[in-house]
């Protein structure tokens, strides 16, 4: 399974699995059609699965029109995204399996986002300890996803299923805020080393434009504030000991840095 990423609008990112044996792809959070079309046109593939994280337009805006390109590809989605999905066919949830490229992905139910938010990890068929983690708006390189429908208590039970995820596992997260979100981990985790490191690391890599996505959990948590709620270092600079409490407080210096 080749993964393609497909850098649009602003800052998103389109991400195209391309099963080479069968010449066939799958699409994750298509914000729009055209550059997905193109793509497939240049593999000369068929599309058949889209697979949404959430319903936000940035992530679903391409549905309608690759469907009509595709008319017999699937879409999945959320269950409790149901009615705001384009032409969604099969409504997950925790612990369900979809199949691609003769890759099984776990499911993985994590609201915080939004109510409906899912994330799909294929686990790596030659090594157990490293796969590929769809993870949307929830979990972002150095940061996480607004809570626009969720809580702190949410999102944290969320992003501790994908923090026990094996270090390997590479993070397709749907957007380049990499940059911006170390800028604030900087002034929250002060005197983390890895993180300073990671910083300079990536600074001279968007000044090339080179993407950031994707990332390693490993690397996120070293380095990102949002996996690190329980670390002295980011309790002390909140002044709080809770998670939740902890992660509320950073997500809300986040919302006004």
């Amino acid at each position: 399974m080749n993964i393609i990423r497909i850098p649009v609008l602003n800052d998103n990112y389109i991400f195209l699995l391309h099963d080479r044996d069968s010449n066939t792809v799958a699409v994750v959070d298509p914000a729009v059609a055209k550059p997905v079309l193109a793509k497939i046109k240049e593999l000369d593939a068929k599309l058949v699965a889209i697979f949404n994280t959430h319903h936000h337009s940035d992530h679903i805006g391409g549905n309608k029109e690759l469907l009509k390109h595709f008319p017999e590809a699937v879409v999945y989605g959320g269950k409790e995204d149901k009615g705001r999905i384009p032409q969604q066919k099969y409504f997950l949830t925790e612990g369900d399996v979809v199949e691609f490229a003769g890759r099984k992905a776990n499911v993985y139910f994590v609201p915080g986002h939004t109510k409906a938010h899912i994330a799909y990890y294929f686990p790596s068929v030659e090594d157990t300890q490293s796969g590929e983690l769809f993870c949307g708006d929830t979990l972002f390189a150095g940061g996480c996803g607004r809570l626009f429908e969720g809580t702190p208590t949410q999102m944290v039970d969320s992003l501790t299923k994908l923090r026990n995820l094996p270090d390997s596992t590479r993070v397709w997260c749907a957007h380049e805020y990499t940059l911006s979100n170390l800028k604030f981990a900087l002034t929250v985790d002060v005197d983390n080393q890895e993180l300073q490191k990671r910083f300079r690391q990536v600074t001279l890599e968007r000044e090339k434009y080179i993407p950031t996505v994707p990332s390693t959990i490993k690397v996120e948590k070293l380095t990102n504030p949002f996996l690190r709620w329980d670390s002295s270092g980011i309790k002390s600079s909140m002044a709080l000991e809770e998670p939740a409490r902890v992660f509320g407080r950073l997500r809300g210096m986040k919302d006004n840095f």
